[in-house]
């Protein structure tokens, strides 16, 4: 019984600690969120193994390391950690050694996510569908996309709409692919709003509406979505001058306004 108190004190202390490392990584003290994990880390504490991993991937509060990084993320990574192992998988997808090793990030973000780690199951999911190691397999990518969307990953819902408009491992279906860019819209992911314009335009999947559709594209395009220019400037072209500054006081309305506008 005493040991198992000592044990309760001890995770308490653990988890007050690491708390409190967040809240100063958040405040953006680094240099004091570090104190405590990479004494947590030392002592085997995965979830500081992978923070201190990350600080030295991004250069948060440290030098930038890639070495130490790689060693940190790696013993969070293999002790099952999560978190630990979707940014070793960050690690190879971004090639932070000098060049991308997608097989390896595939293999870590596929652990990471059958754990349910939401940005893992989101990034295998890109993975499956445009992998450049791989044939795609466009039935799991969904199956993926589905779990990260579930869990609010907008880049995931817009996945699933692009996997629904071209009809890859699913019927094309325009209104299905249209419901997922208007969520993904709503949580401001900028590709999905470019989609969701691009549909507007067209009418695919809802009713046809130049202001809408030139509206949607205007903010994606400020945000530098790689779709919205493909978009942009015929369906700005087709819009009267009129429908153009509509379309631009809409654009720059609250997600909230936006969608109430619709």
């Amino acid at each position: 019984m005493r040991q198992d108190s000592a044990n309760t004190a001890a995770e308490r202390e653990t988890a007050r600690r690491l708390a409190g490392a967040a809240e100063a990584a958040a405040a953006g003290d680094f240099e004091a969120a570090l104190a405590a994990w990479v004494e947590l880390g030392h002592a085997g504490v995965a979830s500081a193994q992978a923070e201190i991993g990350r600080c030295f991937v991004n250069g948060w509060g440290v030098a930038r390391d890639i070495e130490l990084a790689r060693k940190w993320l790696k013993l969070a990574a293999d002790s099952g950690h999560a978190l630990g192992q979707r940014l070793l998988g960050d690690f190879y997808f971004n090639g932070e050694e000098g060049s991308p090793d997608r097989a390896i990030a595939e293999e870590w973000y596929s652990r990471a996510a059958k754990q349910g780690e939401p940005h893992a199951q989101d990034m295998l999911s890109w993975i499956l569908t445009d992998g450049d190691h791989r044939k795609p397999d466009h039935h799991a990518a969904r199956e993926w996309a589905l779990k990260a969307a579930a869990q609010g990953i907008a880049a995931s819902m817009t996945r699933l709409g692009l996997l629904y408009h071209n009809a890859l491992g699913v019927e094309r279906d325009a209104a299905e692919a249209a419901r997922w860019w208007r969520k993904a819209a709503a949580l401001d992911d900028a590709d999905g709003q470019a989609m969701l314009g691009a549909a507007f335009s067209i009418g695919a999947g809802v009713q046809k509406d130049p202001v809408t559709a030139l509206a949607w594209l205007t903010r994606a395009r400020a945000a530098r979505s790689k779709f919205a220019d493909r978009f942009y400037n015929a369906v700005r072209d087709a819009c009267t001058l009129e429908q153009r500054r509509e379309a631009e006081r809409r654009a720059y309305l609250s997600l909230g306004e936006e969608e109430a506008a619709l």
